[in-house]
């Protein structure tokens, strides 16, 4: 399974969910990889701590070489780094992917991702690749290659006001490149239960049949420390009410790819 985490929005939470859900993935004997497109390289940091500045064969490379012709076959394995938790391996990020930006889209080289993760299916259980907060030529790679999209919401109006024309960008997605990318759920990060605004916004969404999953991503000072000390919460703290809240959350993901019957079983 390929999720794409997507958000035109910056600062909602797309490589933190990123790399906390894969994180859960790898340690639960899932093997799991993420690709990092966004050229400022959070999740990259999140997952490589200091060891991110020395990675060197990165998304920029792949890309490159997509640009040069040849009969052989890109080899994807050979740009992605091991992270230091087993069973989670990175495609990195790299600055030079802004650079790389108007080449790639010109030269329409929309497919490659897609066929470089499609080529990774029997090494990978679970792909998730961080996006950067634009539609644009990484974006839309992703989208293509991905067949599922969890979407970031940090409950406020302006997120809310955007959540539209980006569900509607995705749909266009769906009917124009890929017909298998389904909208997996709606991730409301930042939450505040005691706040009323939070509440209204998220049920407004409830409402309107939009798939807004569960459990919501609670607010904490703690995701800072897991930001700056490079481990995912499950790593951090394996007991703290937000680690519960991602591994239930996975959980939810995890119920949503079973066949019918054994959901079934399972309530």
């Amino acid at each position: 399974m390929r999720y794409v985490v997507f958000n035109q929005k910056g600062g909602v939470g797309k490589s933190t969910i990123t790399c906390n859900l894969a994180a859960i993935s790898a340690a639960q004997g899932q093997r799991t990889l993420v690709v990092d497109l966004d050229p400022q390289g959070n999740s990259t940091r999140y997952l490589l701590g200091g060891g991110a500045d020395e990675a060197r064969d990165t998304a920029a490379e792949f890309f490159e070489q997509t640009l040069k012709f040849t009969v052989r076959p890109l080899a994807t394995e050979d740009f992605i780094t091991a992270t230091p938790f087993e069973g989670l391996d990175l495609l990195p990020s790299s600055p030079a992917l802004e650079e790389l930006h108007g080449k790639l889209e010109s030269r329409y080289k929309i497919y490659k991702l897609r066929d470089a993760l499609a080529a990774l299916d029997d090494r990978y259980d679970r792909i998730y690749i961080d996006t950067p907060p634009a539609l644009n030529f990484y974006t839309r790679s992703a989208l293509i290659a991905a067949n599922g999209c969890l979407i970031p919401f940090d409950c406020d109006d302006f997120s809310r006001r955007a959540l539209y024309s980006l569900l509607e960008s995705v749909q266009e997605m769906q009917a124009d490149h890929n017909r298998e990318l389904q909208v997996s759920g709606i991730v409301v990060n930042q939450f505040q239960p005691r706040a009323n605004l939070p509440q209204r916004l998220v049920q407004e969404l409830i409402d309107e049949g939009l798939p807004v999953l569960q459990p919501y991503l609670s607010a904490s000072v703690k995701i800072k420390e897991s930001h700056e000390r490079a481990l995912p919460m499950l790593h951090l703290d394996a007991r703290h009410k937000l680690t519960q809240e991602y591994l239930a959350l996975h959980q939810a993901l995890q119920d949503a790819l079973a066949p019918p019957a054994r959901r079934k079983a399972a309530r």
